[in-house]
Order: structure tokens, then C-alpha cells, then sequence
């Protein structure tokens, strides 16, 4: 894979982010000030080469709507689901894509003849999400997708802890008791606040499960209302372990389920609110004061990547206008 110190080679100035998801990819282009030139969604393929080669259509189009030379480009970060090593440009496990193991960067520098890196998708939007957000010191990014997963970026780093899952409390059970969780334990984070579980458990036909549920109990439903606090009792779980495990300042909220807004902000801070009453010390961390939802449909991953495509070595966050 192409180092650091060729990221930004002399006349090469756009930095490309992709956002590789199971069935879109989202790709931005940033200038050097940081701002946003241009953006698409296109759709992502199935297995190894597909993959590579809807990377490779996604960089070209991009390029081409939005105005700028192929040649300009000087990397692309490639946030995708699944293990990463990010030094090897390599992703295993991506189950949602079809790839088992696949040396992503070598196999799309090949194509394009342009720097690229790797990261893991929520790792990449949590170093988006700290810049759009304006987070200079630390932050953690919830992902409330249908998974749950999260990141932490300390004064514009990453922060992967001794083996890459710093952060990553989707797999904590927070009861024993619990509905059973995909990873094989009893009441994960995640079966109470992914969107997965929750519609596995809502068990009813329905584009958009989560928004039914949120519907179903302002109507009085009692399975909806119970999920419902599911979903608040579990994010509100996900903001006390990361404060709590790595005292972040801010707890920035992303996914698909942010699409709920003020229905979703408002319940996870009632439930931070109501969990601190008997408890002076959790009082005392103001955790629903802590919480920010990013925009709904926001370029986070996307962003977040094309700064880690520019393989910035002595400070990952640019400023962004």
C-alpha cells in the first residue's frame, strides 16, 4: 500500500472519502480548505470483485459530476464495514458484502493508480463526525444503525486501544436475562437499541420498522411502547460506558436511526436524566447535556474517510469551513 508520504503529492489536491455500506456506497470529495466539492451515492457490489470495481466507478464518477480531473486526486479513504488493518489496506469478515478477506487498497491503487487506505466504517465516521461537529478534544460516536457500534477520537485521532475495539459497546450485556444477541451473549447494548433486533422483536410487515414502533407507541401500543424504552435504555446505556470507560466530552449520535430526530434526542436524555436521580456522582456528569445527534442523512463516514485516505501523520482532522 502506497505510504503517507505520498498522500499529497504536488498537484494532486482532492481527497476522496467513500462510505462502503451493503447496499450504497456514499463518496464525497474534499478541497484542501476542507470543504465538500461534490457528492454521490452509487450502488455497491456483491463479493471481492464486484466491490473493487464499484469503488473504482464511484471515484470516476465522482470525479466526473463533480467537475475536477481524475489526475487531482491525490487519495481515497475507504471507511467499510468489517475487521480492518488499516496498515495492510486489508478488510476481513465484511459478511454484508460478500468478502471473506480482500487486500482492498493494493487491489484499487492497482486500478486507479491513486493512494488508498482503509478503514473500519465507524471508525472513519467518528473522525468525520468530530470535524463536522466542530469536536476538537474528545468525542465518542454511537452508531445506532441496525447494529450498534462506536468510536472515540482523542484531539483529532483516532483511538483504537490495544487491539482496534476501543469504544466498541454494542457487544457489552448490560442484562444477563436479556434477548438474545447475534454474538451468542444474552442482552447486549445491541439488542436493546439496534434496529435489527428491535424489528426482530416488533415481529410486524413494515418499510421502516423503527419509525412503526415509534408510531405504534405515541398511539398507546404496548409492545411498541416497551420497545421504545428498549431503544432509549439502550443508547443510554452506550453514553454512561463511554463516558464513564474513557470520560469523553461529548457523546455524538449517527446512524440510521437519527432519522427519528427530536423523537430519539429527546429520549435518550430523559433516560440519562431519569438514570442519574438517585445518583449524585452520575448527577454530577451532566450525561444528557452530553449528547449531540448529527444531522440526518450527514456525510460523516464519507468525510471521516477521505481524512484518513490523506494519511495526515502528525494530526488526522483538517479544518473544514
Amino acid at each position: 500500500m502506497t505510504g503517507a508520504d505520498t498522500a499529497d503529492r504536488s498537484g494532486r489536491q482532492i481527497r476522496v472519502g467513500l462510505d462502503v455500506g451493503g447496499t450504497k456506497i456514499d463518496a464525497v470529495a474534499v478541497d484542501p480548505s476542507g470543504h465538500i466539492r461534490g457528492r454521490l451515492r452509487r450502488p455497491t457490489g456483491w463479493g471481492d470483485d464486484a466491490v473493487v470495481e464499484s469503488i473504482v466507478m464511484a471515484v470516476t464518477a465522482l470525479a466526473d459530476e463533480s467537475g475536477f480531473p481524475l489526475a487531482d486526486v491525490g487519495s481515497v479513504g475507504i471507511g467499510i464495514p468489517g475487521l480492518v488493518d488499516a496498515e495492510a489496506g486489508r478488510v476481513d469478515h465484511a459478511v454484508n458484502l460478500g468478502v471473506e478477506s480482500l487486500d482492498l487498497a493494493e487491489k484499487a491503487e492497482r486500478a486507479l493508480g491513486v493512494p488508498f487506505r482503509v478503514e473500519n466504517d465507524v471508525k472513519a465516521a467518528a473522525l468525520g463526525a468530530a470535524v463536522l461537529s466542530g469536536i476538537a478534544g474528545s468525542m465518542a460516536y454511537l452508531n445506532l444503525g441496525t447494529g450498534v457500534a462506536a468510536g472515540i477520537v482523542i484531539d483529532g485521532r483516532i483511538w483504537r486501544g490495544a487491539r482496534g475495539t476501543a469504544g466498541e459497546v454494542g457487544h457489552l450485556s448490560v442484562d444477563p436475562h436479556g434477548r438474545l444477541c447475534g454474538c451468542g451473549q444474552h442482552g447486549c447494548v445491541e439488542t436493546f437499541c439496534g434496529g435489527g433486533a428491535l424489528a426482530k422483536a416488533w415481529g410486524r410487515p413494515g418499510a421502516l420498522p423503527i419509525r412503526d414502533i415509534f408510531d405504534a407507541a405515541e398511539a398507546g401500543d404496548p409492545l411498541a411502547l416497551s420497545l421504545r424504552d428498549d431503544l432509549y435504555h439502550g443508547a443510554a446505556a452506550a453514553v454512561r460506558v463511554l463516558v464513564l470507560s474513557a470520560d469523553v466530552e461529548t457523546v455524538v449520535i449517527g446512524g440510521g436511526l437519527t432519522a427519528l430526530g427530536d423523537r430519539l434526542e429527546n429520549g435518550i436524555r430523559a433516560a440519562l436524566h431519569a438514570g442519574a436521580e438517585a445518583s449524585p456522582f452520575m448527577r454530577s456528569l451532566r450525561l444528557d447535556e452530553r449528547i449531540e445527534l448529527l444531522p440526518a442523512g450527514s456525510p460523516a463516514a464519507a468525510f471521516g474517510a477521505a481524512l484518513v485516505g490523506a494519511s495526515i501523520t502528525e494530526k488526522e482532522i483538517v479544518p473544514h469551513g
